[in-house]
């Protein structure tokens, strides 16, 4: 049979409380540094949805304001509108 001595034994333990608090604390950092990644890659995957649909919807409303000019629909020549984006006006010209 295996036997240990009690001096092997301590070893042994003090041995594996030392990889055990390394592999929890590179597992610790590890997870944190995934999770700051994640949260950095969601928040700019947000911010360039949110950026894409506003220019989208910018778009549509100078392509909209150019056509209803080109059909004449505005009564004045010249006449600018506006738009917005992230809340801001924009001014379309149609002159």
């Amino acid at each position: 049979m295996f036997a240990l001595s009690l001096e092997t034994a301590r070893n042994a333990a003090i041995i594996a409380v030392v990889v055990f608090v390394a592999v929890a604390i590179a597992s610790a950092w590890l997870m944190k540094s995934i999770a700051q990644k994640v949260a950095v890659v969601v928040v700019f995957g947000l911010l360039a949805v949110l950026v894409w649909s506003q220019w989208a919807s910018l778009d549509d409303c100078a392509k909209r304001v150019k056509a209803d000019h080109a059909a004449g629909a505005t009564d004045e020549v010249g006449t600018d509108t506006t738009c917005t984006f992230l809340g801001r006006d924009i001014m379309i010209k149609t002159s």
